[in-house]
C-alpha cells in the first residue's frame, strides 16, 4: 500500500493515501487496537462520503494501524463500571457513529475492501464484514464480543452475520462470544483471501490494484444489483438487472470491452475513450 498521508486535524485517527486508484483508510489508533471513538467514526464517515465522489478513487481500502483492525467502541466513552449509560444512550451513539459509516461504506458506489490486518472485534468485527470483499491477514482474528458484557451484537452485524454463515452458525458465534481464525474465517465465508501477516500490506495493493483496472460503472451497477437482490424477490432481481443492464450496456467501457474482445486484446477500463 502506498505510504498514508492526513489533513493535520485528521492524523490522530485516520491515515488516507491514494495510490493507482486505490484509496487506503487506515484506523490511527494502534494504541487501542484502533477502538472507536467518536473523532475516528466521523472522521471515516466523511472519508468515504468524499471518496465516493472522487472519480479519481476507483477501489477503498479499510485497514488498521499497528497489530489491530479496530477493536470496537472505546469503552472508555461509555462511563467506568459506575456509570450506567440511560436506554436511550446506546441507540443514540449508534446514529451518531457507526451507523452512519456503515449505511456510508454500503451505498459508496466503488468496491469496499475490508483489509483485517489484526483483531477486529465488537463494532470492529462489523467494519470487517461490511466490506465488498474481506481479505484477512493470518494475523487476523474475529469475535463478536458483545455478550461478554451483556451487550448484543450491533452495528450491522445483526444483519451481515448471518448472510454468511446462516442464522443458527452467526447466533452459536454471538452467544458464546467465539473467537474466530484466518483458516475457519475463509471455510465459514468471512474472507474471500488470507496472506501472510508479513505479506499483507503489499498483496492487500495488489489485489485492489487488479480490481480497480477493471470497469468501474459496471462495478457500481454489480453491487447495487445485488443489494437489491438481498431484499428483494427473484422477479425483483430480474427487473432490477435488466434495468442496469441498460445503463451499463450505453457505457462507454461496455464498447471498449467489446471492441477489445473484437481485437482479441486486454479491454482497458482506466483510459476513456
Amino acid at each position: 500500500m502506498s505510504q498514508p498521508s492526513a489533513d493535520a486535524g485528521q492524523e490522530a485517527v485516520l491515515l488516507q493515501g491514494l495510490q493507482n486508484g486505490v484509496l487506503t483508510l487506515t484506523l490511527n489508533r494502534p494504541e487501542s487496537l484502533n477502538s472507536a471513538n467518536d473523532a475516528l467514526l466521523l472522521t471515516l464517515l466523511g472519508a468515504v462520503q468524499a471518496a465516493g465522489q472522487n472519480p479519481q478513487v476507483r477501489v477503498v481500502v479499510l485497514t488498521g494501524a499497528g497489530r489491530g483492525f479496530c477493536a470496537g467502541a472505546d469503552l472508555g466513552l461509555m462511563g467506568g463500571p459506575d456509570s450506567v449509560p440511560s436506554p436511550t444512550r446506546f441507540s443514540e451513539h449508534l446514529e451518531h457513529t457507526f451507523n452512519p459509516v456503515i449505511r456510508a461504506i454500503r451505498a459508496l458506489p466503488q468496491p469496499f475492501i475490508s483489509a483485517v490486518n489484526g483483531v477486529a472485534a465488537g463494532a470492529g468485527a462489523s467494519l470487517a464484514l461490511v466490506g465488498d470483499l474481506r481479505l484477512w491477514s493470518s494475523a487476523a482474528s474475529f469475535v463478536q464480543v458483545f455478550s461478554n458484557i451483556g451487550l448484543i451484537p450491533d452495528a450491522g452485524s445483526s444483519w451481515m452475520l448471518p448472510r454468511l454463515v446462516g442464522p443458527h452458525r452467526a447466533f452459536e458465534l454471538m452467544a458464546f462470544a467465539e473467537k474466530v481464525g484466518p483458516e475457519d474465517a475463509l471455510r465459514l465465508g468471512l474472507c474471500e483471501q488470507v496472506y501472510p501477516a508479513d505479506e499483507f500490506a503489499a498483496q492487500v495493493q495488489a489485489y485492489a490494484e487488479r480490481l480497480a483496472a477493471r470497469p468501474a460503472a459496471a462495478l457500481a451497477f454489480t453491487k447495487a444489483a445485488i443489494q437489491a437482490a438481498m431484499s428483494g424477490t427473484l422477479n425483483d432481481a430480474l427487473l432490477s438487472e435488466a434495468g442496469f443492464q441498460d445503463q451499463a450496456g450505453a457505457s462507454w467501457e461496455h464498447r471498449e470491452g467489446v471492441q477489445a474482445f473484437m481485437e482479441k486484446r486486454r479491454p482497458d477500463f482506466l483510459t476513456r475513450k
